[in-house]
């Protein structure tokens, strides 16, 4: 049976951010939907095994999500097929499960988000410049197994 890693999230109106913590994770899959289903597998360091299943609020653009595996943590920046900020993370209004939590490193307001566009969180990103994506091009695609 696997289990379910910590989950943060942020959002700006193009995109979802999701932070994985799962520190010196093996075979690490992710998979992101257009109708906004996201897949995370992963082995932890113990061999045990990582997955967790979302149903983001909206749909997004799989070609335009991106992908930065470090050594603790996997980070994720999924493009929103509509520019919008979604009343919450799932689509379900149940409340959210205990491992998924809010990522106030990333968060900005709605009213915020033109001053901090650029703050990547001191974080090193890599991967191919992108002259659509407002991340610099700091993350690499995240492309559908």
């Amino acid at each position: 049976m696997s289990r379910q890693p910590e989950v943060l999230w942020a959002q700006r109106s193009e995109k979802v951010y999701l932070t994985v913590s799962l520190p010196d994770a093996k075979d690490v899959s992710l998979k992101c939907d257009p109708d906004g289903v996201f897949n995370f597998s992963a082995i932890g360091v113990n061999g045990d095994s990582f997955s967790v299943t979302l149903q983001l609020y909206g749909n997004v653009i799989p070609e335009r999500c991106k992908t930065n595996i470090g050594s603790r943590i996997i980070l994720c920046s999924i493009q929103k097929e509509q520019r919008g900020w979604w009343p919450r993370i799932l689509k379900s209004e149940e409340k959210p499960a205990p491992y998924l939590k809010v990522d106030w490193n990333k968060w900005c307001d709605e009213d915020d988000e033109e001053y901090s566009d650029s703050d990547d969180g001191g974080v090193a990103y890599t991967g191919d410049d992108d002259e659509s994506s407002d991340d610099g091009g700091m993350l690499c695609e995240l492309f559908p197994i």
